[in-house]
Protein backbone atom coordinates (compact mmCIF):
# COMPACT_ATOMS: atom_id res chain seq x y z
CA UNK A 1 0.00 0.00 0.00
CA UNK A 2 1.68 2.96 -1.02
CA UNK A 3 1.05 6.59 1.15
CA UNK A 4 -1.66 8.23 -1.54
CA UNK A 5 -3.70 5.43 -0.75
CA UNK A 6 -3.18 5.15 2.77
CA UNK A 7 -3.75 8.96 3.93
CA UNK A 8 -7.10 8.57 1.24
CA UNK A 9 -7.92 5.22 3.59
CA UNK A 10 -7.39 7.36 6.97
CA UNK A 11 -8.67 10.55 6.47
CA UNK A 12 -12.09 9.22 6.88
CA UNK A 13 -11.39 6.27 9.48
CA UNK A 14 -9.10 7.50 11.91
CA UNK A 15 -10.16 7.96 15.25
CA UNK A 16 -9.80 11.85 16.35
CA UNK A 17 -7.47 11.30 19.57
CA UNK A 18 -5.06 8.95 16.87
CA UNK A 19 -2.62 11.35 15.51
CA UNK A 20 -0.18 8.97 14.03
CA UNK A 21 2.70 9.10 11.66
CA UNK A 22 1.36 7.83 8.14
CA UNK A 23 5.11 7.02 7.40
CA UNK A 24 6.16 5.14 10.23
CA UNK A 25 2.66 3.27 9.77
CA UNK A 26 3.47 2.25 6.56
CA UNK A 27 6.79 1.09 7.86
CA UNK A 28 5.39 -1.04 10.54
CA UNK A 29 2.75 -2.31 8.27
CA UNK A 30 5.40 -3.47 5.24
CA UNK A 31 7.52 -5.16 8.53
CA UNK A 32 4.86 -7.08 9.66
CA UNK A 33 4.27 -8.21 6.09
CA UNK A 34 7.79 -9.03 5.37
CA UNK A 35 7.81 -10.75 9.27
CA UNK A 36 4.93 -12.69 8.26
CA UNK A 37 6.38 -13.94 5.41
CA UNK A 38 9.64 -15.14 6.60
CA UNK A 39 7.73 -16.78 9.33
CA UNK A 40 5.60 -19.00 7.28
CA UNK A 41 8.78 -19.81 5.26
CA UNK A 42 10.91 -20.80 8.34
CA UNK A 43 7.59 -22.89 9.81
CA UNK A 44 8.18 -24.99 6.97
CA UNK A 45 11.69 -25.92 8.11
CA UNK A 46 9.89 -28.05 10.85
CA UNK A 47 12.90 -27.09 13.53
CA UNK A 48 11.64 -26.62 17.32
CA UNK A 49 11.35 -22.75 15.91
CA UNK A 50 8.25 -23.53 13.67
CA UNK A 51 5.28 -23.32 16.34
CA UNK A 52 6.91 -19.60 17.88
CA UNK A 53 7.28 -18.53 13.88
CA UNK A 54 3.64 -19.57 13.07
CA UNK A 55 2.30 -18.02 16.23
CA UNK A 56 4.35 -15.00 14.83
CA UNK A 57 3.04 -14.92 11.59
CA UNK A 58 -0.30 -14.42 13.21
CA UNK A 59 0.49 -12.22 14.67
CA UNK A 60 2.07 -9.49 12.53
CA UNK A 61 -0.65 -10.58 10.13
CA UNK A 62 -3.53 -9.05 13.03
CA UNK A 63 -1.28 -6.17 13.98
CA UNK A 64 -1.39 -5.19 9.86
CA UNK A 65 -4.71 -5.75 9.68
CA UNK A 66 -5.68 -3.91 12.51
CA UNK A 67 -3.43 -0.76 11.16
CA UNK A 68 -5.79 -0.89 8.30
CA UNK A 69 -8.80 -0.56 9.87
CA UNK A 70 -8.34 1.97 11.96
CA UNK A 71 -12.25 2.83 12.85
CA UNK A 72 -12.95 1.45 16.98
CA UNK A 73 -9.09 1.30 17.53
CA UNK A 74 -8.18 4.02 20.67
CA UNK A 75 -4.48 4.56 21.72
CA UNK A 76 -4.10 1.98 24.23
CA UNK A 77 -5.27 -0.88 22.42
CA UNK A 78 -3.05 0.34 19.36
CA UNK A 79 -0.39 0.43 22.34
CA UNK A 80 -1.38 -2.90 23.12
CA UNK A 81 -1.15 -4.58 19.92
CA UNK A 82 2.14 -2.73 18.95
CA UNK A 83 3.38 -4.27 22.47
CA UNK A 84 1.86 -8.23 22.06
CA UNK A 85 3.64 -7.94 18.13
CA UNK A 86 7.14 -6.71 19.45
CA UNK A 87 6.61 -9.75 22.28
CA UNK A 88 5.90 -12.22 19.42
CA UNK A 89 8.77 -10.98 17.23
CA UNK A 90 11.16 -11.03 20.39
CA UNK A 91 10.19 -14.81 20.97
CA UNK A 92 10.25 -15.64 17.53
CA UNK A 93 13.46 -13.91 16.82
CA UNK A 94 15.06 -16.06 19.89
CA UNK A 95 14.17 -19.72 18.48
CA UNK A 96 15.36 -18.59 15.35
CA UNK A 97 18.14 -17.40 16.69
CA UNK A 98 19.30 -20.74 17.70
CA UNK A 99 19.33 -22.23 14.56
CA UNK A 100 21.15 -19.11 12.18
CA UNK A 101 24.14 -20.81 12.41
CA UNK A 102 22.72 -24.06 10.71
CA UNK A 103 20.10 -22.31 8.45
CA UNK A 104 19.85 -19.84 6.19
CA UNK A 105 16.08 -19.40 6.61
CA UNK A 106 16.34 -19.18 10.28
CA UNK A 107 18.67 -16.11 9.78
CA UNK A 108 16.47 -14.11 7.53
CA UNK A 109 13.26 -15.07 9.82
CA UNK A 110 15.23 -13.71 12.70
CA UNK A 111 16.53 -10.51 10.70
CA UNK A 112 12.55 -10.07 9.78
CA UNK A 113 11.64 -10.34 13.38
CA UNK A 114 14.45 -7.42 13.91
CA UNK A 115 12.78 -5.38 11.90
CA UNK A 116 9.71 -5.58 12.63
CA UNK A 117 10.37 -4.71 16.45
CA UNK A 118 12.12 -1.80 15.65
CA UNK A 119 9.14 -0.67 13.50
CA UNK A 120 6.61 -1.44 15.71
CA UNK A 121 8.90 0.49 18.22
CA UNK A 122 9.18 4.00 16.15
CA UNK A 123 5.49 3.74 15.56
CA UNK A 124 4.91 2.73 19.86
CA UNK A 125 7.02 5.61 20.08
CA UNK A 126 5.82 8.11 17.96
CA UNK A 127 2.58 7.66 19.39
CA UNK A 128 3.83 8.60 22.74
CA UNK A 129 5.32 11.88 21.46
CA UNK A 130 1.81 12.95 20.08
Amino acid sequence: MDSMMMDAMMANSMPKEMNMDMSLMQACMDACSACEQACVVCSTQMMSCSPACMNCADMCNTMMRSMMRMQGMTPAAMMAMLDACIAMCQVCMDECMDHADDSDVCKMCAQACKACMDACMAMKNSMMMA
